[in-house]
C-alpha cells in the first residue's frame, strides 16, 4: 500500500513539473484587475469601484466582474472601468492601478468611445500598444479583449472596430498575450454589429454581461 501511493506521489510531481495540472492547481487564487471604459464598468446598470468608491453601486450583476466571481470565487476581479473614456484617459490610470493594485492578471478592453468621437484606429492601435507594454510587464498576465459591437455604428466605425479588433488578435499572437474575442461573444448573429440584448443598444444588457464573464474566463482558464 505504502508502495502505491509513493509511485503516486511520484507520476503527480513528474505530471506537474511537465506543465500538467490537476483539480488543486485549477482552484489558484488570482487578483485580476479590470480596465477599460462603460462596457467595464457594467454601464447603465452599475457603477465601478473607480466611478463610485469604494466598492461601486448598482446592480453587480451588471458587470462581466460580477459572473467571473461567480464562477470562480477563488478569483478578486477588481472592476476599474470608467464610463465615457477613450484609450488615452484610460491609460494613465492603468499605469497607476497596476502600481496600487500589483494583480496577476490584467484585462484589458478599450477603445470604442475613441471609435464612437471619429478618432482613427491608428490613434487606437497606438494607446492600446502602451497599455499591453505596461500590462505585460515583467512577465505578468495580460487578457487582451476585442472592442464590442453596438447598434449605432455606421459603416466606417463598423470598419474601424474590425481592424482594431484584428489588430488585436494578432498583438495576441506575436506577444502571446490571452485573446478574448469579446465582440463575437456578445455580436447578434443576424446582424453582427448590434448587441445580442442591449437596454439602450450601446450597452450590454445583464444577459450580455453573464456572456462576456464567460469567455473571459474561458479565455483566462486556457492561458494560465
Amino acid at each position: 500500500m505504502k508502495h502505491k501511493i509513493l509511485i503516486v506521489l511520484l507520476l503527480l510531481g513528474i505530471m506537474k513539473s511537465n506543465g500538467f495540472s490537476y483539480a488543486a492547481e485549477s482552484k489558484k487564487s488570482l487578483k485580476i484587475l479590470a480596465m477599460g471604459d462603460s462596457t467595464t464598468a457594467g454601464t447603465p446598470g452599475f457603477r465601478s469601484s473607480a466611478e463610485e468608491p469604494p466598492d461601486g453601486a448598482g446592480d453587480e450583476k451588471s458587470q462581466y466582474a460580477y459572473w467571473m466571481m461567480q464562477r470562480h470565487p477563488e478569483w478578486r476581479v477588481i472592476n476599474r472601468g470608467i464610463a465615457g473614456q477613450r484609450s488615452d484617459e484610460i491609460l494613465p490610470r492603468l499605469e497607476e492601478d497596476l502600481e496600487t493594485f500589483k494583480p496577476d492578471v490584467t484585462v484589458l478592453l478599450a477603445g470604442v468611445n475613441d471609435v464612437y468621437q471619429g478618432y482613427s484606429a491608428d490613434t487606437v492601435k497606438s494607446n492600446l500598444k502602451k497599455m499591453y507594454t505596461l500590462a505585460s510587464k515583467n512577465g505578468r498576465k495580460l487578457v487582451v479583449c476585442t472592442i464590442l459591437p453596438y447598434n449605432t455604428a455606421d459603416e466606417i466605425r463598423q470598419k474601424r472596430i474590425l481592424e482594431i479588433n484584428e489588430w488585436i488578435r494578432a498583438q495576441a499572437k506575436t506577444h502571446g498575450f490571452i485573446f478574448c474575442d469579446t465582440f463575437q461573444a456578445l455580436s447578434s448573429p443576424d446582424q453582427p454589429f448590434h448587441l445580442t440584448n442591449s437596454p439602450d443598444g450601446v450597452h450590454p444588457s445583464i444577459d450580455d454581461y453573464k456572456r462576456m464573464g464567460a469567455a473571459i474566463a474561458d479565455a483566462l482558464e486556457k492561458g494560465i
